[in-house]
């Protein structure tokens, strides 16, 4: 039974790729909606002869949600007169059809966080121009570092998306690019199979990863991740999240409301740390050994007072450098990595408020409660609640 009370049986187009794992994700994220509030039948990633996807000619629809990245998909939706939602930002603020997509302004700074904590301070952002994704990634990462007052280097290769160039062509541009940014360099690709073929162009020119270029991919494909060399860190975007709000509004929409006129924004979830960013590059060792006692010691309720009897600075030294290395006071760093883990433990595990409170550090639940509200302005208990609505 539909969430407005309806029991017809609804026919549904997810016009998703599935041969990765975002895609694979957000079409769960539908199927799960449909499973427990709706009556659909799933129409799933039908493509033709060009591996394009388009609507069979025989199949009659209640609804679409797609991932929109050309023109003909937004000819082909106003075609069939059906409600749609879109799940990508390719195409914004299409008249009539609703949009639910990943917030590039909270995932460029999820990745600056990343690696500013590492102490990085030349940045870049790689993506090979293509018509699977939009500009909005590298401007949102380029706003978020220079508004720190750091330089960002682009990827522009001189070429449109869409043109056809050899591989050996590709590849010496991207060595040519990557020779000319400073080093060390933290490098944002816009998804894993650009992070691995970054990975594996450094490798073939004996670039160190993550020494020299350290490289972070914009969402996480378990298989890629894993079989790059090194293993890519990467961002986990949520989406199954944005596959469940997206049929919740094709839902509403399909009962007769507007399509909104701004995009619903999801945030990502959390930088999954792998090999390709594990470095600090930090040139004071004193710095390097206080991040690396805190690293290890943030979760047994050590004050910045533990930090300085490991290290033999001044507290002063210690908070100027740290704000100036990684953009947070020592204090804050600790806090930072222990609301993180209690992230993390409240997605991935059934451990009580009080028993995360205790692994992360924390006195007691009261206290973790307030840092975490004033962190992620949730608390602990309503973050789990709407984890277990989109699960």
């Amino acid at each position: 039974m539909s969430i407005l009370g309806r029991n017809q049986l609804r026919q549904i187009a997810v016009l998703v790729e599935t041969d990765n794992s975002w895609g694979r994700n957000v079409v769960q994220g539908v199927a799960d909606y449909a499973r427990k509030f709706a009556q659909w039948n799933l129409l799933i990633d039908p493509r033709d002869q060009s591996q394009g996807w388009s609507l069979p000619d025989r199949w009659h629809g209640d609804g679409i949600i797609a991932r929109v990245s050309t023109p003909l998909h937004l000819d082909e939706i106003a075609r069939s007169g059906l409600p749609a939602v879109n799940v990508d930002n390719v195409f914004e603020n299409q008249e009539g059809v609703g949009q639910v997509t990943t917030d590039e302004h909270s995932l460029a700074a999820m990745a600056l966080a990343h690696f500013r904590e590492r102490g990085f301070v030349h940045f870049a952002y790689f993506a090979p121009p293509s018509h699977e994704y939009s500009k909005k990634g590298a401007q949102a990462f380029f706003a978020a570092v220079t508004a720190e007052e750091h330089d960002c280097h682009i990827y522009r290769p001189g070429y449109r998306g869409g043109r056809r160039i050899s591989r050996d062509e590709e590849h010496n541009r991207i060595h040519r690019w990557l020779s000319h940014l400073p080093k060390p360099v933290a490098v944002l690709a816009v998804d894993a199979r650009r992070g691995r073929q970054l990975a594996e162009i450094c490798s073939l020119e004996r670039i160190s990863v993550p020494d020299e270029v350290a490289i972070l991919a914009g969402d996480t494909d378990e298989f890629l991740c894993n079989l790059s060399s090194p293993p890519l860190s990467s961002i986990e975007v949520a989406s199954q999240r944005i596959g469940h709000e997206a049929a919740m509004l094709l839902d509403r929409m399909m009962h007769g409301e507007a399509a909104p006129s701004d995009p619903l924004r999801i945030q990502p979830v959390r930088v999954l740390a792998r090999q390709s960013t594990d470095v600090l590059s930090i040139d004071d060792p004193m710095i390097v050994q206080a991040l690396r006692f805190i690293q290890t010691h943030a979760f047994r309720g050590i004050s910045v007072d533990d930090v300085l009897r490991e290290v033999p600075v001044s507290r002063r030294y210690l908070e100027l450098q740290f704000k100036k290395r990684i953009g947070r006071l020592p204090a804050e760093e600790i806090r930072r990595l222990r609301l993180e883990r209690g992230r993390d433990l409240l997605t991935q595990s059934d451990l009580s408020v009080e028993a995360i409170a205790a692994a992360c550090g924390y006195a007691g639940a009261t206290q973790f409660g307030v840092a975490f509200r004033k962190h992620f302005g949730n608390t602990p208990l309503a973050f789990r609640r709407q984890l277990l609505r989109t699960s």
